[in-house]
């Protein structure tokens, strides 16, 4: 399915500049647009996720844009989807990912369902990421933006199929420094507005802190342990610690120290040399595909199991309806469980899951 001018597309609009270019490029395109602001947290109106200042910097773009412009509120699916499986994961010693959460229960599920309500046909955020679509069934496929450093295709994984068919990603196929160019180009005043690299409902980076306070009972104090089992620190709480985690444990000794296990049940962190946080590769669970059928078993694909590291080169081991196991003959450093892993075929999306385990 191919999208048509005068069709009608919602636009998530955040106030800042990639959301106000994507609104701004759909309607030189001749589409009928409809700008929507979502309020998905309510503990701050100063910074961070939903601030007074975003809101009103994405209205005056649709006001400049000539389009229809409102702010929904969201905050109890946001709650429910992405900031309570936040805590909980860190609670047990897992890593979450919200962005994730977010895109696929939010972003790409209930705002899709009132966007629909208000007669949308499409529904465009401002992602780097692109949707290429087969000429002769118009099906839609999920590929890395054309902008490598800015792509956030890893974060859209989880988002279903049917709605990835009815998405728009007009910044896609646009280096950064275009789309600011873009934005001065009309006159926008968010041309210059500098781009958030936290997580929205803790703006600070303090994720700590942010658990402590909502969660449903008090972190447990624990120990540091190295690899024999010797105590060398004591800590808070499980929740301040990552696989692969170097700094802030609380330790001097005379080689580099990362987590390399997560113990909640005994409130107990491990830790030990590089060499111990490369696994030979992993498993995933609640997978979601973005293709028909599953992907062959014994291919060659490229994994991410973080944002903003390199994808890595692995041979598919397994592939079921909701897992897969993947082997990386070049090792693969810091398998967090609780983040995702996400295949590629080169710049195609294949799918991805939550990381279970570590194989080693």
């Amino acid at each position: 399915m191919q999208p048509r001018a005068g069709e009608r597309v919602v636009v998530a609009m955040s106030g800042g500049v990639d959301s106000s270019v994507a609104a701004a490029l759909l309607v030189e395109a001749g589409f009928d647009v409809v700008g929507i602001s979502m309020r998905l947290w309510g503990e701050s109106s100063a910074s961070g996720c939903c601030s007074l200042d975003d809101f009103l910097d994405a209205r005056r773009v649709a006001s400049q844009l000539r389009i229809p412009y409102y702010v929904m509120d969201f905050r109890d699916t946001f709650k429910r989807a992405v900031v309570d499986p936040f805590v909980e994961e860190y609670g047990i010693g897992r890593t979450p990912n919200p962005c994730v959460l977010c895109n696929q229960a939010v972003k790409f599920s209930s705002f899709w369902d009132r966007a629909r309500e208000l007669g949308a046909e499409w529904l465009a955020t401002g992602h780097y990421a692109r949707i290429v679509r087969d000429d002769a069934t118009g099906s839609a496929q999920l590929w890395a933006s054309r902008d490598a450093s800015k792509d956030q295709s890893y974060f859209l994984f989880g988002v279903d199929r049917t709605v990835l068919e009815r998405s728009l990603f007009p910044v896609g196929d646009l280096p950064k420094a275009v789309v600011r160019e873009h934005a001065k180009r009309l006159g926008m005043a968010v041309a210059d507005k500098p781009e958030s690299q936290e997580i929205c409902f803790a703006p600070k980076g303090d994720y700590a802190s942010f658990v402590e306070r909502h969660a449903r009972r008090q972190a447990a104090a624990g120990v540091v342990v190295d690899r024999e089992g010797k105590v060398l620190a004591q800590h808070d709480g499980v929740h301040r610690f990552t696989i692969g985690q170097r700094r802030g444990l609380g330790i001097s000794a005379s080689e580099p120290l990362y987590v390399t296990e997560i113990d909640a049940a005994a409130q107990r962190v491990r830790v030990g040399s590089r060499a111990e946080i490369v696994a030979t590769g992993l498993v995933a669970t609640r997978v979601n595909w973005l293709q028909p059928l599953l992907p062959s078993v014994g291919g060659s694909f490229q994994v991410k199991i973080r944002s903003r590291f390199a994808p890595v080169e692995v041979t598919l081991e397994r592939a079921t309806e909701q897992e897969f196991a993947a082997l990386a003959p070049q090792g693969l450093a810091a398998v967090t469980p609780g983040q995702a892993a996400v295949l590629y075929d080169r710049e195609r999306v294949v799918g991805g899951g939550w990381i279970e385990r570590a194989l080693h």
